[in-house]
């Protein structure tokens, strides 16, 4: 068994695992008011996880070089939006810390 196939093999149960789970925490997020307009990102990256371990377990079956090109494209989108959030969490981190500093610091102190 070729390199590839050996790595992807024990890959493929956890990226459907962990595909399933993200999935189902969007699905949960959809029972909260905020989480419905955001619940669409965790199920998209979960369906993403869960196809790359279905195309890595095709690959291992068939050793088609297409079918590893699109399980890493899937891995690739994933990775990408996961970066996207990431990157965005800490701008509104930060912001939110900034905004919090100035309100702060722009009330009057009051003495107990």
């Amino acid at each position: 068994m070729d390199i590839v196939a050996e790595k992807l093999k024990s890959m493929k149960g956890w990226l459907k695992f962990l595909g399933i789970l993200t999935i189902i925490a969007g699905a949960l997020q959809v029972l909260t008011i905020i989480g419905i307009i955001f619940a669409w990102l965790p199920i998209w990256m979960g369906i993403l996880l869960y196809q790359a371990g279905e195309k890595a377990e095709e690959y291992i079956k068939s050793k088609e070089e297409g079918t590893l090109g699109v399980f890493l494209g899937k891995l690739n989108t994933y990775f990408t939006i996961m970066g996207i959030v990431a990157l965005v969490t800490i701008a509104l981190t930060v912001l939110f810390f900034i905004v919090a500093l100035i309100i702060g610091f722009s009330l009057p102190h009051y003495r107990f």
